[in-house]
């Protein structure tokens, strides 16, 4: 039998419509070790899964909702609808500057060094 009181659910309860778009994600049933930085990992492995986690966000059909999220939630680990901890704190920094659009590169890299041209080395 179900108790009687009032309608909210529990703290902490995911209502339904809620999260469904979390059913919808590329990420779904993907290691979240691929999302999330184990403890010491640098440089290039660091590099190398948070590619790797971007490629599976970049055409994700909710990849807005999962990044709204993030920004909303303040999530401070993991790769959310595309972005970093490093981006999703960068980000914030910029609205509260008042910024409301995405900066430009100040030095946008030749187009060698964006195709990997090893000859513009």
């Amino acid at each position: 039998m179900l108790p009687v009181g009032p309608a909210s659910p529990p703290a902490g309860e995911i209502t339904p419509g809620a999260e469904d778009w979390r059913e919808d994600a590329a990420c779904r049933g993907i290691e979240s070790s691929v999302f999330f930085s184990p403890d010491g990992e640098c440089g290039q492995a660091r590099a190398r899964r948070e590619s790797r986690a971007r490629r599976i966000c970049q055409d994700c059909p909710v990849l807005s909702r999962c990044r709204d999220h993030a920004l909303a939630a303040g999530e401070p680990y993991g790769i959310w609808g595309g972005m970093t901890e490093t981006d999703r704190r960068r980000y914030a920094h910029r609205l509260r500057r008042g910024e409301h659009r995405p900066r430009t590169p100040r030095h946008p890299r030749p187009a060698s060094a964006v195709t990997g041209d090893a000859a513009s080395w």
